[in-house]
């Protein structure tokens, strides 16, 4: 019987020993995270469709859902009218000063044979004078016609560019009542369903890249003099009796230095300040966030 009791001890104190061994088999630890991104609104108004679910895959630029749009398709509307009242009311310069640009033609013409007269006198010089003064007042009321016709087609295009700008910002604002997805990843939280009014800067949904996933580790000054970005690492991740490696690396080394999160190892060497680091690991579709890792600097 006592055989059996030393027995007994020896493989307590082995198994044990091992056990100590097996938790010291790794140099840091920490929790998986990925870049989550927190999807708004970007539009005033009833969200009319909201094609997610928790869960789903979604790819970048495809568009999930739309906000109700109607009044600013109105107002668009109502603005390209405005445009193309002020095209119509844009007077024609050519045309309303062809007038006068023919009288003066045609006075020009009669000057030209009222000279001859005069050079081979035949004619009156008093005649060719008025012909003269004449054409210079048509030159003038040319001149303020053009002036005035130049300022009304300026005023015209300047209201006509004032209402462009206008039609541009409904066209934006047309396209944000579009929800788009910003990024492929999967879908982590829904916050808003259809029916609902939501406002611009209002949460929808999340979103995380699941594909690269990232070990958040606490490493000591010592073992942060071994590290470096871009160094390969082992990360290992328990799923029950099942242990697998994974080959990460350091994308993130923090500058400053922390307590330990007191989620992390023992209560003593939660009280040692700590580097965090970020590992990043392909995903192959088996880890998730908030999982516990686990990394050696051994190659």
């Amino acid at each position: 019987m006592r055989q059996l009791k030393v027995l007994i001890s020896a493989s307590a104190a082995l198994l044990l020993t091992a056990c100590g061994s097996a938790d010291k088999a790794f140099d840091a630890s920490g929790t998986f995270e990925a870049t989550e991104i927190l999807v708004s609104s970007e539009a005033n108004g009833k969200i009319m469709e909201l094609n997610i679910e928790e869960g789903d895959r979604l790819d970048a630029g495809a568009i999930v859902g739309y906000v109700d749009s109607t009044q600013l398709f109105l107002r668009k509307m109502q603005l390209a009218a405005s445009l193309r009242s002020v095209d119509i009311r844009k007077p024609d310069i050519r045309k309303q000063i062809a007038v006068l640009e023919q009288q003066i033609a045609t006075a020009k013409t009669e000057q030209q044979r009222q000279e001859n007269l005069v050079c081979a006198q035949a004619g009156n010089q008093k005649q060719l004078d008025d012909i003269v003064n004449n054409i210079k007042y048509l030159q003038k009321q040319l001149d303020a016609q053009y002036s005035s016709l130049s300022k009304t087609t300026g005023g015209a295009d300047a209201e006509a560019e004032g209402l462009q700008y206008q039609i541009m910002q409904l066209d934006d604002q047309l396209m944000k009542s579009r929800i788009l997805n910003p990024q492929t990843g999967t879908v982590l939280v829904k916050y808003a369903e259809p029916g609902e009014v939501t406002a611009a800067g209002k949460p929808l949904y999340k979103i995380a890249d699941t594909d690269l996933i990232y070990l958040r580790a606490y490493v000591t000054a010592d073992q942060l003099s071994r590290l470096k970005l871009g160094q390969f690492l082992r990360v290992f991740v328990d799923f029950g009796s099942d242990r697998r490696e994974y080959p990460g690396t350091i994308s993130w080394i923090s500058d400053k230095s922390e307590f330990t999160p007191k989620g992390i190892q023992t209560k003593d060497e939660r009280a040692n300040l700590v580097y965090a680091i970020k590992i990043a690991v392909r995903n192959d579709g088996y880890l998730k966030i908030g999982q516990y890792g686990e990394t050696s600097f051994n190659e």
